[in-house]
């Protein structure tokens, strides 16, 4: 363990791979609160139920410093302990927590109160299903995987970022019972969004879906700067001003690169935008497809589920711009900066298959984050940075988030909050099945 002192008032703890960063250690109170976490660490560990669930509850009031207490301690153990990562988790607020060792509020109200006291902009995520399960929608899934474990997007958001998450909704599950007392479960649809928030919990932009970790982090700097310029004049007119001159600026340069990618395929040019939505209530079998990853996944059992065909989008059809092979070979020009580094790998190395090869999952994974990427960037980023170019959601108002976050569900997305059926239930094929509560 190497100990070394950062400031008059902060150390630096190296542990294995890892590194604490605990502040004002040297204080009264710190000292004095030591020993309290300290000893909450050894209850939150214990196979009491009742005394685990308190000592988490109150670990959670310690934020960081209470994650990292707890993985300081059980760090060699918890690869090959569940129940030590479980309770972890349940510190954390996320799945998979020993990977990334993050801190996630999910009332909107105390990041808001955390972003003020520490100057902070805040990540909040919007899911189906919840952060801290195995079976969230896929895309958060990814995220833990791809994202939160990276070294450099870690430390990235647990200094300069309040994390927050927040459910969209229950995340729909398919069991396939093969009467045999084999089950397989997995989600069936889904998809994610990181906002990237004022102190107020208005919106500065908007991460949608799973990006590589490098243009991950792009996007979050670029939006970190936007947060902390806006930090010493916060009037309506200069938000509205520099929103707006932000999105524009990013708009126009998205556009350029896309043209520049097109005439590097020898690819017809196309407008960028604009995103013409006729149906906002569209199947899941064409949700799916809007994501690389997600398709990957969920297509399969989808494609025996919804009773309509699955044949390739029409590339005239605004959220397929091209199709999926033309896609695969824009990501191939951008394929060398998709790379998963070792947190995730170890991660993935936990949650496949023995019998399956690890170098063939992992280039499966990388070569469809690399299509999420720029079919995110090109689709629906492009779309979010148009909003805010016209003026949208810019507005001081503390409905603007709402707002957005409707408006990105029911035409990016496809997923409406007014189809509760999420697209899987076509009313007019014959299932045999009662629709009727008997």
């Amino acid at each position: 363990m190497l100990v070394k002192k950062m400031s008059a008032n902060s150390w630096m703890i190296s542990i294995g791979l890892g590194a604490i960063t605990l502040a004002n250690i040297a204080t009264p109170q710190a000292r004095a609160e030591q020993p309290i976490v300290d000893n909450l660490v050894q209850q939150a560990a214990s196979k009491d139920q009742a005394t685990s669930q308190l000592a988490i509850a109150k670990l959670r009031e310690f934020k960081n410093a209470g994650v990292d207490a707890f993985w300081a301690t059980y760090q060699k153990d918890l690869p090959n302990n569940s129940q030590l990562r479980a309770t972890l988790d349940a510190i954390c607020q996320q799945k998979d927590c020993d990977a990334s060792r993050l801190y996630w509020y999910k009332d909107l109200e105390a990041a808001k109160t955390a972003s003020k006291e520490t100057g902070k902009p805040i990540l909040s995520l919007r899911l189906l299903g919840n952060l801290a399960d195995e079976l969230s929608c896929a895309n958060s899934r990814f995220f833990r995987t791809a994202l939160y474990p990276n070294a450099e997007v870690s430390q990235l958001l647990r200094d300069r970022f309040i994390l927050h998450w927040q459910s969209e909704r229950p995340v729909p599950k398919v069991t396939i019972d093969f009467g045999d007392g084999r089950k397989l479960e997995q989600t069936i649809t889904g998809n994610s969004i990181h906002y990237i928030l004022d102190s107020e919990g208005r919106p500065i932009d908007a991460i949608p879906g799973l990006y590589s970790p490098q243009a991950f982090i792009e996007n979050l700097k670029d939006a970190e700067g936007v947060a902390r310029s806006l930090q010493s004049n916060n009037s309506d007119a200069h938000r509205r001003e520099v929103l707006v001159n932000y999105h524009r600026d990013r708009y126009a340069k998205l556009e350029k690169k896309w043209r520049a990618d097109l005439t590097r395929l020898r690819l017809p040019l196309q407008p960028l935008l604009p995103l013409a939505v006729t149906d906002p209530k569209a199947s899941a079998a064409i949700a799916s497809r809007l994501t690389v990853s997600k398709m990957m996944v969920e297509l399969p059992t989808l494609s025996r589920t919804v009773g309509e065909p699955l044949t390739e989008l029409n590339p005239s059809s605004p959220f397929d711009k091209l199709s999926d092979a033309n896609w695969a070979r824009l990501a191939s020009l951008y394929q060398n900066r998709v790379y998963l580094d070792q947190g995730s790998l170890k991660l993935m190395e936990r949650k496949i298959s023995p019998t399956a090869s690890m170098r063939t999952v992992v280039n499966s994974f990388e070569k469809a984050i690399a299509q999420d990427t720029v079919r995110n960037e090109y689709v629906f980023h492009a779309q979010i940075h148009n909003w805010f170019a016209k003026g949208d959601f810019v507005n001081s108002d503390s409905a603007s988030l709402s707002a957005l976050n409707r408006r990105v569900y029911d035409q990016l997305f496809l997923t409406p909050a007014s189809d509760p059926w999420l697209g899987l239930v076509n009313e007019n094929i014959y299932t045999g099945i009662s629709s009727k509560s008997e």
